[in-house]
């Protein structure tokens, strides 16, 4: 019975956390209802190996350690569709049944290293948190002959350009594609007209964006 009982904690404690890591945290922020049941039932899951395999005794580790292993194989991320900081709740979700399920660890120990992923996943995640810092690939319909005036050109269109890596030139089509890393502008701003030589670059140094 007490083994029951302590199993039963562990598991009220799992389905506490991933409960508000899920409905607090994850799905008011980002509104993707379709990962709310992977999230819950990979960690549900992974709760359930781990507190089968650890009653193994002996054998219980090697056993652990390869029912881990495919586990972990069988679960497939795609940058296309999963963004990185999904990435990252998924891990949590992982590491919180991996720590719940683990029946010999303290139970107190257990809640506090829960609590730990827990509050490190909502300030690492919170929207106030570098709110207006963005990244995004933006194709470009003209080729620019220098780097000020592809930063204006993003200026103008984005907000400040923190980052940016040409991807692509296409002369034939008169493309570039950029990954760039931007601060959006606060509200209330509005564009600057940039000041354009006869050569198509752009004055360097001048401000985006200002205030109305």
């Amino acid at each position: 019975m007490d083994a029951l009982r302590h199993l039963a904690a562990h598991l009220g404690l799992d389905l506490l956390t991933v409960c508000l890591l899920t409905f607090a945290i994850y799905y008011p922020r980002h509104r993707r209802r379709d990962l709310v049941p992977a999230y819950l039932a990979l960690n549900v899951a992974l709760f359930t190996v781990v507190a089968a395999l650890a009653e193994l005794g002996g054998s219980g580790g090697t056993a652990l350690g390869f029912g881990m292993f495919g586990v972990l194989s069988i679960i497939r991320l795609r940058s296309d569709s999963v963004q990185h900081e999904e990435v990252a709740y998924y891990f949590t979700t992982l590491v919180l049944g991996l720590i719940a399920g683990l029946p010999h660890l303290a139970f107190g120990l257990a809640a506090a290293l829960s609590a730990v992923l827990l509050l490190v996943v909502y300030a690492a995640d919170h929207p106030r948190l570098l709110a207006r810092s963005r990244r995004t690939v933006v194709t470009l319909d003209t080729v620019h002959g220098d780097t000020a005036a592809l930063r204006a050109d993003l200026a103008r269109r984005l907000g400040e350009p923190l980052h940016w890596t040409v991807m692509e030139v296409d002369y034939v089509r008169d493309l570039t594609v950029v990954d760039v890393r931007y601060r959006e502008p606060e509200p209330g701003s509005r564009p600057v007209r940039t000041v354009v030589s006869e050569t198509g670059s752009a004055r360097a140094g001048a401000p985006a964006w200002e205030s109305v």
